[in-house]
């Protein structure tokens, strides 16, 4: 079912190379490797010498220690949890498309890459943008999937993240108010080797004495459900908020916790494989061990392996799943407004009453510039933007205007005596990739004190000389609070150098505690305005506008 396309549209969602390519470094496979053979291979070689070990289930847990079934609360939750962890993977494989490329430094340098699933090799013999670089997903695997669908998969993301957290923190606190902690929480560290012992009859097809998990679980599967709840989720909440502009500007040991922002792109990469690995061997094993009694287990809280309704509920509930699999489609190609707007009002609130007030603070050095930074946008192509480009941009003139008090216009060299800060800082792009660079220009709040505002002015636009994706002038808006925050600059200058054409000369736009695209390139003029919804289509910039994008992108 593919969406009717413009043939603009259709050249950015679905081009005629829509190959599915994986391919890991060689360290990364002779790291697969050794942990292979530390696991299986081990395993194996104990079998075969010493023979299977003692199954631990032949000393059972005494009665008194048992948490018997599962209560309505955890039933609910496990579908719940089920429900959103599926349209979170999904989603993150369609956000993952648009930089389709995994790194441990934060420069993400072609080439440095772990791991890539693209076919292609970044060519240096021409400009190469990131954009470029997005590779199209099947909508069966992705959410929204295509290519370049970056900003409807974050708000399918974005609006199951605090749901998603809602259901953990409410399992966790019924978890501990009973007594079903006793089967999930390890009591002792003879839970380690116990595992192993089960991990050796499974590795060399020796299948162990399976407990009923309607009163204990082994050992095995007792710190695998462990891990899940309570290492992966708190992981993968950690490596996104790392990944945040707002808090890494802000608070820079946070991705340090991950080696750096590119590092927790990877973790929370690697999160999102363990879970599908989970997944995938959870329901084998319920397969595997009863499927009829475990479905009962899980949907009615009964010990039965005679009555299929559990089975029947359970194949009910996956068919829910489907069909919402194609109603998510329909909805990001038919209402995809009613997405945006949803994600805005959910994450839009949270993230304006929460890290959209935290303040930047410089903290990297000239020695941590990165030796590459993506390109991105589309030069301009405006016969002005042409003619001032050919003379250096010596006759432009930067016009300031809007409810304002002094409405001025400004030469570069004019900006130039009104000061300069330089800052170093990381940019966060939407799409994944980071850079390190130095930025010189004019603080957007010595700007701010000179035109003086009307007090009805909430927000601040920047228009481009350049392009939208589909065409139009590019645009973005910013509030006025977010222009007065720390390393908010009119940039004339990147790495001590002046500002190239590619980008973004004369002017390029630094809010620091904000994404990529909210910083605009090739600035024409300055408007100072009552909101953000009296321009355009009235969803605060060209992205906003056509590729449904944040309002606020503190994250």
């Amino acid at each position: 079912m593919i969406p009717h396309f413009t043939t603009a549209e259709a050249a950015v969602h679905y081009p005629g190379d829509r190959r599915l390519f994986i391919g890991l470094k060689k360290h990364v496979w002779y790291i697969l490797g050794i942990l292979i053979l530390a696991t299986v291979g081990i395993a194996w070689l104990q079998y075969l010498i010493w023979g299977l070990p003692a199954d631990p289930l032949l000393n059972p847990v005494p009665a008194l220690k048992q948490a018997v079934g599962f209560p309505w609360w955890l039933r609910l939750s496990h579908w719940v949890n089920f429900f959103f962890l599926i349209t979170i993977i999904r989603s993150g494989l369609s956000i993952l498309a648009d930089h389709p490329r995994l790194y441990w430094n934060n420069g993400c340098t072609p080439g440095s890459e772990w791991a890539r699933f693209t076919p292609l090799n970044v060519p240096f013999d021409k400009v190469w943008t990131a954009k470029e670089d997005a590779r199209y997903i099947s909508p069966l695997l992705g959410l929204p999937g295509y290519r370049h669908t970056v900003g409807l998969a974050r708000c399918w993301h974005f609006i199951n993240v605090p749901f998603f957290l809602l259901n953990g923190i409410i399992f966790i606190i019924l978890l501990f108010t009973t007594n079903q902690w006793i089967k999930l929480v390890p009591s002792s560290w003879q839970v380690v080797p116990d595992a192993w012992s089960v991990f050796v009859h499974y590795a060399t097809f020796n299948m162990p004495i399976e407990p009923n998990g309607f009163y204990q679980y082994n050992a095995l599967q007792q710190l695998s459900y462990f891990a899940v709840v309570f290492l992966l989720a708190p992981i993968a909440m950690l490596s996104g908020m790392a990944m945040s502009p707002a808090i890494e500007n802000r608070f820079h040991w946070f991705p340090k916790m991950f080696g750096n922002r590119q590092g927790a792109r990877s973790v929370h990469f690697l999160v999102m494989v363990a879970y599908v690995a989970f997944l995938v061997i959870h329901v084998a094993m319920v397969v595997a061990t009863g499927l009829i009694r475990n479905m009962n287990h899980i949907i009615h809280g009964t010990d039965s392996e005679n009555d299929p309704s559990g089975l029947y509920l359970g194949i009910a509930i996956l068919l829910f799943m489907i069909l919402f699999g194609v109603l998510a489609h329909w909805l990001s190609w038919k209402r995809p407004r009613l997405l945006q707007r949803a994600e805005a009002l959910i994450n839009g609130t949270l993230w304006k009453l929460s890290i959209n007030k935290l303040k930047p603070q410089l903290y990297y050095k000239k020695e941590d510039i990165t030796p590459f930074f993506w390109p991105n946008g589309k030069v301009p192509e405006s016969t002005e933007w042409k003619s001032l480009a050919s003379n250096g941009f010596k006759d432009f003139k930067l016009k300031v205007g809007g409810l304002v008090e002094s409405p001025s216009e400004f030469s570069l060299e004019e900006l130039k005596t009104l000061g300069q800060d330089q800052n170093i800082t990381m940019h966060h792009c939407i799409q994944g990739w980071s850079g390190i660079a130095e930025w010189g220009g004019l603080p957007m709040s010595k700007l701010i004190e000179m035109v003086k505002p009307h007090p009805s002015v909430k927000t601040v636009v920047f228009y481009s000389f350049g392009e939208g994706l589909y065409g139009g002038h590019y645009y973005d808006t910013h509030t006025l609070d977010n222009c007065m925050k720390p390393g908010a600059l009119l940039a004339w200058e990147m790495n001590y150098e002046p500002l190239t054409e590619l980008y973004g000369a004369p002017l390029r736009l630094r809010i620091e505690n904000q994404l990529g695209y909210k910083m605009v390139k090739w600035i024409e003029r300055i408007e100072f305005i009552t909101s953000h919804t009296t321009v355009g289509k009235g969803y605060g910039g060209k992205n906003e506008d056509d590729e449904y994008f944040d309002l606020l992108a503190s994250t």
